[in-house]
């Protein structure tokens, strides 16, 4: 028999909107409001493609699929990537160390896709209009009290909302982890993302490059336009003087940076540049609480994954919430929601620990290590069951 519950979420991002539609669609038991700090998005279809940009895996597209959000896409937003190349600035790209990827190895029709963030989200608000879901934007959450079997989620403008669970889509700066004296283990990467738009003078030809350099990987990312994004992890400083260059001199150092590969690269789009930085919760789940996404962990971007792993998030709670309903189970119980964190914790952190090894491994001068990863990487293009493997899970399918 299931139980009636409030849900409230807090954050409107693609994963608060995710598990907002995977609820959704479990019961009408379910009463689900989001919370978000910010105005309701309105989505510009003349404006220009934003900065922020997500890989998206294959398994992810068919999570985003089964909810209706994928239909909702717009293609023009969105660009599928067939091959993946990867390559140490050491070396030449194409050589036997250079670690290569292509959508028909894995019998799949592409490896990925390149998104906007925003239009994503536009996509998961039209499928959510086909649900009863309840919205606040706006509404800054100020704080949190226990209630009851659950908890008071107190706005700025002084209302109150019961929630049953609560689950925390926040961010990286989660108010909900932060009020529930969640303590996070934080690892400072002393780099900092300097992302653009770039017009190459060759077709991408739907193809993500990555190159590791000795300060961080720089990335091409295809767009549906024929630009690139591109991703460069690097020193603060160095990202600060790439965003004061010249149209020129950007256009030769992105140009060198890049080996070339794309031939000249030109400036096309708005600079930005965020420091990076991992960080991982040290508990899920509290008696209530859920964390999903960026409130749980944050991870370097040199794979792309840091979508993937929360909108993964987002999909094991909400099994974890429909086996409780079926069982007649209290959702917000915390041995209920421990199911949710044995599934991901160990997963993610996984993830994180691997991208921190790689980022270090590859920021390496030493050249023992650079012979290390000449001999590394040759083994893994030919490694079989292992390359196999590691793909499965990139391409959210492991």
């Amino acid at each position: 028999m299931r139980r009636d519950a409030k849900v409230v979420i807090a954050g409107a991002g693609v994963t608060g909107l995710t598990i907002a539609a995977l609820l959704a669609d479990l019961s009408p038991a379910l009463q689900i409001t989001v919370v978000d700090r910010s105005a309701r998005p309105e989505f510009d279809s003349d404006a220009d493609l934003d900065l922020r940009v997500s890989a998206i895996a294959p398994g992810s597209v068919d999570l985003l699929a089964g909810i209706g959000a994928w239909n909702e896409s717009r293609p023009e937003r969105r660009c599928p990537y067939d091959r993946m190349r990867v390559w140490d600035a050491d070396h030449e790209v194409g050589g036997p160390s250079t670690l290569c990827f292509d959508a028909d190895e894995f019998s799949i029709p592409h490896l990925g896709y390149i998104v906007e963030n925003r239009s994503l989200i536009d996509a998961l608000l039209a499928a959510l209009s086909e649900h009863d879901v309840a919205f606040r934007f706006s509404s800054p959450l100020t704080a949190l009290e226990e209630s009851g079997n659950g908890h008071d989620v107190i706005l700025e403008n002084g209302n109150r909302m019961y929630a049953d669970l609560v689950i925390a889509a926040d961010g990286g700066r989660s108010l909900i982890r932060e009020a529930c004296g969640i303590a996070v283990d934080r690892y400072a990467y002393s780099q900092t993302a300097f992302v653009t738009h770039l017009m190459p003078e060759r077709s991408h030809e739907a193809t993500a490059w990555q190159r590791f350099l000795s300060d961080g990987p720089f990335a091409l990312l295809p767009l549906a336009d024929g630009r690139v994004s591109v991703v460069w992890s690097t020193e603060p400083k160095q990202a600060e003087r790439a965003s004061a260059c010249s149209d020129e001199e950007l256009a030769k150092l992105m140009t060198e940076l890049s080996d070339g590969v794309l031939g000249q690269l030109e400036p096309a789009g708005p600079r930005g540049r965020f420091p990076l930085a991992a960080q991982h919760a040290r508990e899920y789940v509290r008696h209530g609480i859920a964390l999903i996404g960026d409130a749980a962990h944050t991870i370097h971007p040199l794979a792309g994954q840091g979508a993937n792993l929360g909108l993964a998030d987002a999909a094991a709670l909400a099994r974890v919430i429909e086996e409780a309903l079926d069982a007649g189970e209290f959702i917000g119980d915390r041995p209920v929601l421990r199911r949710y964190a044995r599934a991901r914790r160990g997963a993610n952190a996984t993830m994180m620990q691997f991208m921190t090894g790689l980022n270090r491994l590859f920021a390496s001068d030493s050249a023992v290590l650079g012979e290390f990863r000449r001999l590394g990487m040759t083994l893994f293009n030919a490694s079989g069951p292992i390359r196999s493997r590691i793909a499965g899970v990139a391409l959210g399918r492991r």
